[in-house]
C-alpha cells in the first residue's frame, strides 16, 4: 500500500554537503527530527558506490519506518529494494519506469509546469515534485522558478501528492504548504546543518504551525 507514504518533510540527500559528518548520520539523525521520507540523490558516484551507501541507508531508514527513494536509478532501486525512485524530466519516460517497476513502487516526477504535472498524474505518477519553486544554489541544471503562484495552479489541475522543493527553509516552508504542497522537500537546510536532528524538528514544527 502506498498510503502509508507521508511527504511532510522529505530529504533530498547531498554528499558534497556534509562536511565533516557522514551521510548516513546526517540522514539519521534528521529523521530522528522528523523527516517523513528521504531521496538519495548522489549524481557524482559510481555505481558501486551508489548501491554501497544505498544498502546501508535503507537498513537504517527501516528501522524508523522511513521509506527511501532512489534518484533516476531504477536498477539500484531494485536491486536494494528500495521503495520507489524519483525521475526528471530528461530522466528515463515516466511509461517506461512504470513498466519496468511493479505497482507497490512508488514513481515520483519533477515537473515545472501544469501542462508537465497533468501529464505525470495521467501516466501514472504517485507524487510530483514542483521545482524549483525558488532558484536554488545545490541545483543549477532547472527551469525557471515556479513560485508559490505555480504551485497553486498545479494544485489546481492535479489530485495526487504534490512536494515542493527549490530553497526552501525555515522561513519559507509554511508558505509552500499553504500554497497547496503536501510536503516541503529541502536539500542545504538538513544537510548543511551543524544540527541536522534540531534542523528537521524546527522545519517540522514550521510546517505544522496553526494558521
Amino acid at each position: 500500500m502506498k498510503t502509508d507514504i507521508k511527504y511532510t518533510l522529505y530529504l533530498v540527500t547531498d554528499s558534497a554537503m556534509c562536511g565533516d559528518q557522514e551521510l548516513i548520520d546526517i540522514v539519521t539523525q534528521a529523521v530522528l527530527g522528523g523527516v517523513t521520507i528521504v531521496q538519495l540523490r548522489e549524481k557524482n558516484l559510481d555505481n558501486s558506490h551508489f548501491v554501497a551507501i544505498a544498502k546501508r541507508l535503507k537498513k537504517k531508514l527501516e528501522q524508523h519506518r522511513v521509506p527511501l527513494i532512489i534518484n533516476d536509478n531504477i536498477d539500484v532501486a531494485l536491486e536494494i529494494g528500495a521503495r520507489g525512485v524519483h525521475i526528471g524530466q530528461q530522466d528515463m519516460s515516466l511509461i517506461q519506469a512504470r513498466k519496468i517497476l511493479k505497482s507497490d513502487y512508488i514513481i515520483g516526477v519533477s515537473v515545472s509546469s501544469v501542462d508537465e504535472a497533468i501529464l505525470a498524474e495521467k501516466h501514472g505518477a504517485d507524487y510530483i515534485a514542483v521545482s524549483p519553486i525558488w532558484a536554488t544554489p545545490t541545483k543549477l541544471d532547472t527551469p525557471p522558478q515556479v513560485g508559490l503562484e505555480g504551485v497553486r495552479k498545479i494544485r489546481a489541475v492535479v489530485k495526487i501528492p504534490i512536494v515542493g522543493i527549490g530553497n526552501i527553509k525555515y522561513n519559507n516552508a509554511k508558505q509552500v504548504i499553504q500554497a497547496g504542497c503536501d510536503g516541503a522537500a529541502v536539500v542545504s537546510a538538513i544537510m548543511k546543518a551543524d544540527d541536522p536532528l534540531m534542523a528537521a524538528k524546527k522545519l517540522i514544527e514550521v510546517i505544522h504551525e496553526e494558521e
